[in-house]
């Protein structure tokens, strides 16, 4: 069974970073694209960030490009997201998915990943 943990969120003030880490068992972590979401109180989940399954490739919201920055080691399972200058709007449960479909890049629509984390919370106060 595919397991998604992440970590690293936190409260932050406006300016500031902080880096997700989200590591993955259960599969061949190589061979998946992985994407980042996130979901704030009262709004749908929207994505944020994807990277293909060998780090090739990225993808980005426009609402985050210039500031956020997504990247996986293989070795270590993990798939990151380093976000910079963070602004209140940032402030979400973010979520990591792992792509349905091995060697496979994956994007904005939710239907391409089937294992998601379970979540952490990221506060950025003004």
């Amino acid at each position: 069974q595919v397991q998604l943990i992440e970590s690293g969120g936190g409260l932050v003030q406006a300016g500031g970073s902080l880096r997700l880490s989200c590591v993955v068992s259960g599969r061949t972590f190589s061979s998946y694209a992985m994407g980042w979401f996130r979901q704030a109180p009262g709004k749908e989940r929207e994505f944020v960030a994807a990277i293909s399954w060998n780090g090739g490739s990225t993808e980005y919201a426009d609402s985050v490009k210039g500031r956020f920055t997504i990247s996986r080691d293989n070795a270590k399972n993990t798939v990151y997201l380093q976000m910079n200058s963070l602004k209140p709007e940032d402030t979400a449960v973010y979520y990591c998915a792992a792509a349905r479909r091995p060697y496979a890049m994956c994007r904005d629509y939710t239907g391409d990943y089937n294992s998601w984390g379970q979540g952490t919370q990221v506060t950025v106060s003004s």
